[in-house]
């Protein structure tokens, strides 16, 4: 893309940061040094941190407008990822086995821009805009601890985003309605009786009861709810055995499952342990079956989409409908408490989210921090 002096000055600086947090990434809960660089960066932007004490990682600042009016957040998260980078890069992972490998360093850099941005424009915000950099995305527990510490106190509205290397830069992807999945997870114990590989008639054989309940399990979405519902019941993990010759008495399955609709949400679970319990009955087995409820769905707020969209427009960007994927994400922690609007940012990058090789466009930082100034400005200014 073609910048401005202005704007090729801001994508050397949000670049460098980028970079810098390429190179030292930390998993989720660790983002101990990630906080100091991001609260570092704040600081020296002259963006008024909101101090929170209680909160040893991630990092909350505050913009206010001249203007009253409401508060509205935007949160970037900041983990990362136990992969090993492969994308050589000179600025690669300086940790062997962790990596940004889902761009949460350029969700970082860009809104740390996007606040840069809103500082020199105060005089414009008719409200307040409450910038959280926010740790342990991956592991789906940051956004409900600060939560917990009340970092949505007086915030009316919430807006994030995610890059996305299938669109080009330039290129925000917006949604009404369900952008991504729902996320469960289930677990399954076969229990059979164990015994010699030999005389099988004398066992209630696990392995076999516990493949027919994979199997069986499809049917839940290809039987059990609607056709016009979207769902998928994936069995990730079987572990059972010990010995060749031996016939164990239990086999775990251990899986997740993925939805865009509550209602099948709330009926799957039942019909998966009534497969799975009637399947291991006709064996002569049972079952013991676990359900733990992970996140919520991304629900945009139709409220938001028509300027979210003209934001875009107005900034010389393409706006396109967005894809949804049955991939997660704990933004939609925060829209069971507050309406919020999540956006794809197109990055133009070569592989999907958590490759080894993942990489993406960096002058894609430049329009998420012009993108989220721009519609913080156009929000407040339309609430009002």
């Amino acid at each position: 893309m073609t910048f401005n002096e202005k704007q090729a000055g801001l994508l050397d600086k949000l670049t460098k940061m980028r970079r810098e947090l390429h190179e030292n990434p930390e998993l989720s809960m660790e983002e101990y040094e990630t906080t100091r660089r991001i609260r570092g960066w704040l600081e020296e932007a002259g963006v008024p941190l909101a101090e929170r004490p209680e909160l040893k990682l991630g990092a909350i600042a505050e913009i206010r407008g001249a203007h009253l009016g409401p508060t509205i957040a935007i949160r970037a998260d900041i983990d990362a990822l136990p992969i090993v980078e492969q994308t050589g890069l000179p600025f690669a992972s300086k940790t062997h086995g962790k990596m940004h490998a889902c761009g949460h360093d350029f969700h970082t850099a860009a809104i740390i821009g996007a606040a840069m941005l809103l500082k020199e424009r105060r005089e414009e915000l008719r409200g307040t805009v409450r910038f959280i950099f926010q740790p342990a995305e991956e592991t789906a527990s940051g956004a409900k601890e600060l939560l917990a510490a009340g970092t949505l106190e007086g915030v009316e509205a919430i807006f994030g985003m995610h890059n996305k290397p299938n669109l080009p830069v330039g290129t925000i992807g917006v949604r009404t309605g369900p952008l991504m999945a729902s996320v469960d997870r289930f677990e399954i114990d076969v229990i059979g009786v164990g015994g010699h590989a030999g005389i099988p008639n004398n066992s209630i054989d696990p392995i076999v009861t516990a493949s027919q309940i994979v199997s069986g399990l499809q049917s839940v979405i290809s039987r059990n709810i609607s056709s016009l519902h979207n769902a998928v019941v994936s069995v990730c993990r079987i572990q059972g055995g010990s010995a060749w010759n031996v016939i164990p008495d239990k086999v775990s399955l251990e899986g997740t499952v993925r939805t865009f609709q509550a209602e099948a949400r709330e009926a799957i679970p039942g019909m998966m342990k009534r497969i799975a319990e009637g399947i291991a009955a006709g064996y002569g087995a049972r079952v013991d079956f676990r359900w733990f409820p992970y996140l919520p769905m991304v629900d945009n707020d139709a409220r938001f989409a028509d300027v979210a969209a003209a934001t875009a427009i107005g900034l010389g960007y393409r706006a396109v409908e967005a894809e949804q994927t049955l991939g997660g994400e704990d933004f939609a922690v925060y829209q069971t408490k507050i309406p919020g609007f999540f956006v794809w940012m197109g990055t133009s990058g070569t592989e999907e989210w958590h490759h080894p090789s993942f990489t993406l466009q960096e002058d894609a930082l430049v329009v998420g921090a012009q993108y989220f100034a721009d519609l913080a400005v156009n929000v407040l200014e339309r609430w009002t």
